[in-house]
């Protein structure tokens, strides 16, 4: 993103209710440090924090770009597993911790609020790991946040981790416990919220889960799954989720970058039905099938998907939306006609709807027109050639026709709701 998008993004995250707003990482190019900067003069509600590695230039290049928000943070980090250690940073655990303690003291010169994160701390020796928050703690860190920075956790694993550092970490109780979690394994939102169970009161997350690799943990489920189950998660934040969906939209204009079909809250088939037995219950009751409004999280409304898994109920429905009032006889030939339609082109709109009507309303007055030539003319026992001048492409379907008039009595008692199973 450029200064314009992340100032436009940033206003949205303000409406939005963030607590704090990780701007970018000011000394990675001119252009992030500019964006930064921006967003520190513009966005005066959340703490606007900037991305900082363990390092004089980086932190000092950090202070700079926050110095004019209204409430700025220095977010420092340094890896502290061995791996990270041994073969990227090439240093030793001593020299780690302290380099993470110097960073953050000098941190703590240029700005009250300082986080600090032990990059890759769900691989780290926990002992060490314990070594170096106390030494953060110690030189003024407000903050300290644990990532999974490769998303290797999984749930009970990630909520241990928080509680053995929370009985173990000398100061841990007069800082924020903070969780940061990737989605390799796709269990982001589920270790975050495993966290925030043990004892994490702030959660680093990303819109649409955007992020490294496989991204973050998604700012919108992780919302959404404590507003839902408040049962398991007594926790509150002031996140105004009818923006959630807004918030997406933006963001994926800025990047180009669309939401997958089927991504919980934000995705357009969220709130979609195709199912028969999915529609027929959304229509009788939204509940059966909707576990959140789409209202709630800024969606304008449930879609019901007309295709070849719809039922009727959800057909005759969106006739009648479009002026339509279909008696029995029509809308079995449309339904029957629509389920034929749908095998070859997935879903079908609304042309196509109207079209099936017309047809079957044609279809229905020209059988009605035979029938009464048959009984004006008298019983005839004479075969009738299906291939016939009389039989001409633009009459009604005989299988369909023939189908439609046996059904009787016994099909207009059977329930809608079967037809659409």
């Amino acid at each position: 993103m450029n200064v314009a998008e992340k100032r436009r993004l940033a206003h949205q995250l303000e409406r939005m209710g963030v607590d704090i707003i990780e701007a970018g990482f000011p000394i990675s190019s001119d252009g992030d440090f500019q964006s930064v900067q921006a967003v520190a003069q513009d966005v005066r509600g959340p703490v606007i924090a900037a991305l900082a590695r363990c390092s004089q230039d980086d932190i000092e290049r950090a202070g700079q770009a926050v110095k004019s928000a209204a409430r700025p943070r220095i977010h420092t980090f340094l890896a502290t597993s061995d791996i990270h250690l041994q073969h990227k940073l090439r240093i030793s655990r001593r020299e780690c911790l302290e380099r993470a303690r110097d960073s953050v003291r000098l941190a703590k010169a240029l700005c009250e609020d300082v986080e600090f994160s032990p990059e890759d701390a769900t691989r780290s020796d926990v002992g060490f790991l314990c070594e170096v928050l106390e030494a953060v703690i110690e030189a003024g860190a407000t903050t300290v946040n644990i990532p999974d920075t490769v998303g290797y956790a999984v749930p009970e694993e990630y909520a241990d981790l928080i509680r053995a550092l929370r009985q173990r970490v000398h100061g841990i109780a007069q800082v924020t416990i903070s969780t940061h979690c990737h989605n390799d394994l796709g269990l982001a939102v589920a270790n975050s919220l495993a966290g925030v169970s043990a004892g994490a009161r702030q959660v680093e997350c990303t819109i649409n889960g955007i992020g490294e690799r496989a991204g973050n943990a998604s700012l919108e489920e992780f919302v959404m799954a404590m507003r839902v189950r408040p049962d398991r998660y007594p926790y509150s934040t002031i996140v105004v989720s009818e923006q959630l969906f807004p918030a997406s939209q933006l963001l994926t204009q800025i990047t180009g970058v669309p939401v997958q079909p089927n991504k919980a809250i934000i995705g357009r088939n969220a709130f979609a039905h195709e199912a028969g037995i999915h529609q027929d219950g959304m229509i009788k009751n939204a509940l059966t099938y909707e576990i959140m409004t789409a209202q709630s999280v800024g969606v304008p409304s449930t879609r019901l998907v007309l295709g070849k898994h719809s039922g009727r109920h959800a057909l005759r429905l969106r006739c009648e939306q479009l002026g339509f009032q279909l008696d029995r006889r029509e809308l079995d030939l449309v339904y029957r006609r629509f389920l034929a339609l749908a095998d070859y082109i997935k879903v079908v709109d609304d042309y196509g709807i109207l079209d099936l009507v017309r047809q079957a309303r044609v279809a229905v007055s020209a059988s009605a027109d035979s029938a009464q030539r048959s009984s004006a003319e008298g019983a005839s026992n004479t075969d009738i050639n299906p291939t016939s001048p009389a039989h001409s492409s633009n009459r009604p379907d005989p299988l369909l026709v023939s189908t439609l008039l046996a059904t009787g009595n016994e099909g207009e008692q059977q329930e809608d709701y079967l037809w659409g199973v």
